[in-house]
């Protein structure tokens, strides 16, 4: 067990899978602000689903709700979300708080570094956080305590790109403390660290991973709304043009999430206040941001109307129970607002969450009624499951059925069913 003593603050889908892997080789702490969350976890008991409960029970991470606990330690890493706000502009509430809450238990005597993982502009490690430590602590960075950036690659719900097994870019405010910093992460991760130029390199680095992807679904979501005026299957042209060695095997769907459908945003609020107009990242983001609506135009077309409708999965992404910024809403808005009556099912997302984000409810029933609109919006594993029979059931006379990302095309239903993807 090495000697340094390192606190994860922020143990979310990012910081709890970190805080368990360095807590194999080093003496960690785990603070969250969540005190339920917190017993949770000593209960052995993650909600997000990336630590099963035997691992969780056997970890030597020390877990607390209380700032107090961490003081002292020589390595503070902040895995705080990073929000947008209603129009769409960075909301760095969560890193400023995390980053006072640090400010007040540093030790000069240390040394420490304070790294942060949270997504943000290329700056913000260096011009926001460092003068706040400065300020509450009294400390000099780069004498005192040193700053550092190290980008999350968490993927939620993926099993083969792991922490342990993913690159990590670290960079640190000079060499000894990016030296550091890949001691550290080099424990944890079989896949090599690699040392960023800057801090400020580490953090463009990290909003442009997801601004590219952004961009690129944006792409395909487009291609599809104009391949759908010539009743072309979007999914048939990309079969076709896959057989070409360097396409790019990006699909449509709905963007949504904490990261692609965030961070864009981050980096286009930073280029405007720099003077430059981010046309191609904003182009995409208005796209993406639209799709669920279009999508739910196109069914109310192929309806000829209102109707019964259930929509089967409401978080961001498939088997996951994170509903932050799930696009699916869109479909459900624009199909109330066009009088359509919606049951929504969900076997993961948290009924009482879905209450508080979202102002509706999921129907732990819903699959024993018939519907004229049944949509598989998210794909989760249980929904695979059902067979022909069972999802004919769901459908009424004459009704439509529909898969968005296409994961039951050789399905054989009732003759009398429609089936639509994109």
């Amino acid at each position: 067990m090495s000697s340094e003593k390192i606190v994860v603050v922020g143990l979310g889908y990012v910081g709890l899978p970190l805080a368990v892997a360095l807590a194999r080789y080093y003496d960690v702490i785990g603070l969250d602000i969540d005190t339920h969350r917190i017993a949770e976890l000593k209960a052995g008991q993650d909600r997000t689903g990336e630590i099963d409960s035997a691992e969780l029970l056997r970890t030597r991470l020390a877990l607390t709700s209380a700032p107090e606990d961490c003081a002292g330690a020589d390595v503070y890493i902040v895995t705080v979300p990073t929000p947008v706000d209603k129009d769409n502009r960075p909301d760095l509430t969560p890193v400023v708080s995390a980053t006072r809450t640090v400010s007040r238990l540093l030790d000069a005597a240390h040394k420490p570094i304070i790294v942060y993982e949270s997504t943000v502009y290329p700056s913000v490690t260096e011009d926001v956080c460092g003068p706040i430590i400065e300020e509450i602590s009294g400390l000099r960075r780069g004498e005192d305590f040193f700053l550092g950036y190290s980008p999350e690659r968490i993927n939620p719900g993926d099993r083969e790109h792991t922490v342990d097994r993913i690159i990590k870019v670290v960079a640190g405010e000079n060499d000894d403390v990016t030296g550091r910093l890949a001691a550290i992460y080099g424990k944890v991760t079989k896949a090599g660290v690699f040392r960023a130029r800057s801090i400020k390199v580490a953090e463009a680095a990290k909003v442009i991973e997801n601004a590219q992807r952004d961009i690129n679904i944006a792409f395909m979501n487009e291609i599809t709304q104009i391949f759908a005026r010539m009743d072309i299957s979007i999914w048939d042209v990309l079969q076709a043009a896959g057989t070409k060695w360097n396409f790019l095997p990006f699909q449509p769907g709905l963007v949504g999430g904490h990261c692609i459908g965030v961070d864009p945003y981050y980096l286009s609020f930073r280029a405007q206040e720099l003077g430059h107009e981010p046309r191609i990242i904003l182009a995409g983001r208005s796209t993406n941001d639209t799709m669920g609506a279009w999508i739910a135009e196109q069914l109310h077309e192929r309806r000829g109307g209102a109707g019964s409708v259930l929509v089967m999965g409401l978080t961001f992404k498939e088997n996951v129970p994170d509903l932050r910024n799930s696009r699916v809403v869109d479909i459900i808005d624009r199909l109330k607002s066009l009088g359509h009556d919606i049951t929504v099912h969900d076997p993961l997302a948290d009924p009482e969450e879905v209450r508080h984000e979202f102002d509706f409810t999921v129907s732990p029933g819903a699959l024993d009624t018939a519907y004229d609109l049944v949509i598989v919006a998210v794909p989760h594993a249980g929904y695979a499951d059902l067979d022909d029979e069972t999802l004919s059931a769901l459908v009424a006379q004459d009704g439509l059925f529909v898969d968005l990302k296409n994961q039951r095309a050789n399905r054989k239903l009732r003759a009398d069913i429609t089936q639509w993807s994109l």
